[in-house]
């Protein structure tokens, strides 16, 4: 009888320590309304916290983009997220959506809570489990990189959303993230989904030398940056052509869901809308002979095969750090672009660090020296 009634007052004293958490903290946490089991389990509301921010930026076009972090892959989505605020110039309004395993929640939860506050909110974020189709979950959740075929299934997932921007987790906005948003005026309308190429040079390029499926275009596309109109998608039918191909395919699937992509669009180019290089910039682009042009300077940097993490090409080195260690509120051009000027080597024996003035075209133009800048 003793134990019965310790019990149920462990159990009183659980949920009324469960209230509380929820009436000083659910605010300011920010989820999707359609995931109800991952706001049941954390214990937060996102309402009255994501009502607050359309009433703010009643007259902008919200922008979602979409970023997935398994494993080690947090702090780079951490970085991904920074970057686009830091860029955030008009203050456009701006939702994060992440999709990551249980145990990375809380630890995204409480940076982003964090950087909400130091900038006044000017972005909400939703979190969501990984969610992948029942039959053949290990398979899915395996294919290339853990997690890395999230995005495949992100327009039923995301089904309160009409478009995201999608990036790897592995890349940093060097510019405004309206401006890629804005692409989506671009599409005609068959197109529901906008990427770049895989290469822009035959000789070098790895779809028309080495894959054994079919491809779009002459050189394929990469999937690191993608422009989904998930209303389009779902449309189409999606994961209805989606599912088949990974079935006729797997056994040739190199890049995984890249290469699923690289099928689909093959059968559909009409669905495509392609993008410039400049806008998923890559080693590859550089490391050998320069191949993307970048008139108007990279727009987001793709540290692909952990380019941000060695020293073999040093300037994606150089801004991915650059990036992590700024502290917002602070002077961009100070703490951000003379840091990267003064850390690099010239002359270098690496080609992509000869580039320094593509790389940095779009920051100086919006940071100017010794201006001070109230917000990031």
């Amino acid at each position: 009888m003793k134990i019965y009634r310790y019990l149920v007052l462990l159990a009183a004293a659980s949920f009324l320590l469960l209230l509380y958490y929820i009436y000083r903290v659910g605010e300011r946490y920010n989820f999707g309304e359609e995931d109800l089991v991952d706001q049941i389990t954390n214990g937060v509301t996102n309402g009255a916290s994501a009502r607050k921010f359309t009433t703010n930026f009643s007259n902008s076009t919200e922008i979602s983009v979409v970023v997935v972090a398994c494993n080690e892959r947090h702090n780079e989505a951490l970085n991904m997220i920074k970057s686009a605020i830091i860029f955030n110039r008009n203050l456009s309004p701006l939702r994060f959506i992440i999709i990551s395993e249980e145990k990375l929640k809380i630890n995204f939860m409480e940076k982003l809570n964090d950087w909400q506050e130091i900038t006044n909110s000017v972005f909400t974020y939703e979190i969501h489990s990984l969610t992948f189709p029942r039959n053949n979950q290990d398979e899915w959740r395996k294919l290339f990189k853990p997690c890395a075929a999230q995005r495949l299934f992100l327009p039923s997932l995301l089904h309160h959303l009409d478009s995201v921007l999608y990036v790897d987790s592995d890349t940093v906005f060097l510019s405004p993230v309206q401006e890629i948003w804005a692409m989506f005026q671009n599409f005609n309308t068959s197109q529901f989904a906008g990427m770049a190429p895989e290469h822009e040079d035959t000789n070098a390029g790895w779809y028309n030398r080495f894959a054994r499926h079919p491809y779009y275009g002459e050189l394929g596309v990469n999937s690191g940056v993608m422009l989904m109109n998930l209303t389009r998608m779902r449309e189409f039918h999606w994961e209805e052509h989606i599912l088949p191909i990974y079935r006729e395919y797997r056994l040739q699937l190199v890049w995984g869901d890249q290469d699923i992509l690289n099928v689909l669009f093959h059968y559909n180019p009409d669905r495509l809308f392609v993008f410039p290089c400049y806008w998923n910039y890559r080693a590859d682009h550089c490391m050998y002979m320069s191949v993307c042009e970048a008139p108007d300077g990279v727009k987001i940097i793709h540290g692909n095969r952990g380019y941000f993490h060695s020293q073999a090409q040093p300037i994606f080195n150089l801004i991915y750090t650059a990036i992590e260690e700024y502290t917002f509120r602070t002077d961009v051009h100070s703490n951000f672009i003379r840091n990267i000027e003064e850390s690099l080597v010239l002359p270098s024996n690496s080609n992509c660090d000869k580039l320094l003035d593509k790389f940095l075209q779009d920051p100086r133009k919006y940071f100017k020296e010794s201006q001070y800048e109230v917000m990031p």
